[in-house]
């Protein structure tokens, strides 16, 4: 089986690359090219261009950065025509992928798109340019694919990885104990984003944050993930000049969440984690102006936390652009410190129950759906 793709973020090379491997499983001989992270190369990918260099942020930074992104989507567009997989998985990146996806769609190749843009929560008429782009959409939430087909837009939910795998994570006393802790320390994750321009409008916001609180609770201790070597340094640069009870770990955001009484988050995938490994939170997030002006324009949902998308209902507090001031924050965390395994945990019992896991097994079935087994 031939499979053209391209993955935009670490995440998406994560999602791929378990695709990627349940396919060749099953095949025997799965050629892949396109573009992706690590995992994908791991799988046999013939890169064509550095998955970082796609990994953009808000509206502006796109915008700067636009010959480069359209010079490396027309190089995919040319190579995929080229070579004629059996079919071309995007994942994610909407922005990006919808558009590669309409253009060989066109001339004839198959085209699938796994994680659904959220439709439902900003810009629905997009679901237009979706019909033309794909002839099958992958959702991992339980509601997407209503909304798909009232829009006449094959779709199907794959389940969600995350489900698998958060069970395979170690205990958490287990957790804890290697990451130093002691059994009476209160811990509250602090996760400010994956991205450059993300670490870079939260994370003084959250140190501020973090200032308050350790001068309130003297036994509370904050945990910080990293996403790479560069965000480390960013965060470094962020806490410099505090006196604070803080440990950085290079990646390890599961494990940190799972040792953690609560999160201090910003919007995404990781709050459908934090939902999944049972944890309360607290979701804040900024964005550059002019960016945050277009998207709050756009948006059809009160929410931009998953677990409240999922609810209908703000459960986790969601601080936004001025709100997530540090006085505010502070006073949320502890709220949540206190109160969030009453409030926010039998909510997070139901909505985990109401997503389907399998998501490996259940998207190359979705995928063959379409190629008819090619390559078997």
């Amino acid at each position: 089986m031939r499979l053209g793709v391209l993955a935009g973020e670490a995440s998406g090379d994560i999602l791929g690359a378990a695709v990627a491997a349940e396919l060749s499983s099953r095949h025997g001989r799965l050629e892949l090219q396109g573009i992706g992270g690590e995992r994908l190369a791991a799988q046999g990918l013939q890169t064509l261009h550095p998955m970082d260099r796609l990994a953009v942020f808000g509206i502006v930074d796109p915008l700067k950065r636009l010959p480069e992104l359209l010079r490396v989507r027309r190089q995919v567009f040319r190579a995929q025509a080229e070579w004629q997989p059996d079919l071309f998985l995007g994942i994610d990146s909407p922005d990006f992928n919808l558009a590669l996806e309409a253009k060989l769609k066109a001339g004839g190749v198959k085209t699938a798109h796994l994680v659904s843009p959220s439709v439902w929560a900003w810009r629905p008429g997009r679901v237009h340019k979706i019909a033309r782009a794909v002839d099958l959409m992958l959702c991992l939430l339980p509601f997407e694919p209503g909304f798909y087909r009232d829009a006449g837009v094959p779709a199907v939910c794959v389940g969600h990885p995350l489900i698998e795998e958060l069970a395979l994570m170690a205990p958490r006393d287990t957790i804890r104990a290697e990451t130093g802790l002691q059994p009476s320390d209160s811990v509250l994750a602090v996760l400010p984003g994956s991205r450059a321009g993300e670490v870079a409008a939260l994370m003084p916001v959250y140190a501020d944050t973090m200032v308050r609180l350790a001068g309130r609770h003297k036994h509370l201790r904050f945990l910080i993930p990293a996403a790479n070597e560069a965000r480390m340094e960013q965060i470094r640069s962020a806490l410099r000049g505090f006196d604070l009870p803080v440990t950085l770990t290079l990646g390890s955001g599961r494990e940190v969440m799972c040792a953690s009484d609560a999160v201090l988050l910003a919007s995404g995938t990781a709050t459908l984690e934090a939902m999944l490994l049972r944890r309360p939170m607290v979701i804040a997030y900024r964005m550059p102006w002019l960016s945050w002006q277009i998207l709050s324009r756009m948006a059809v949902t009160p929410f931009v936390g998953l677990p409240n998308v999922l609810a209908g209902r703000q459960v986790v507090p969601e601080l936004l652009q001025e709100a997530a001031a540090p006085e505010m924050l502070a006073q949320q965390v502890e709220a949540v410190l206190a109160r969030g395994n009453e409030t926010q945990l039998p909510v997070f019992e139901e909505l985990a129950a109401q997503i389907g896991g399998g998501f490996a097994g259940r998207a190359a079935d979705a995928i063959e759906s379409l190629t008819g087994g090619r390559g078997a």
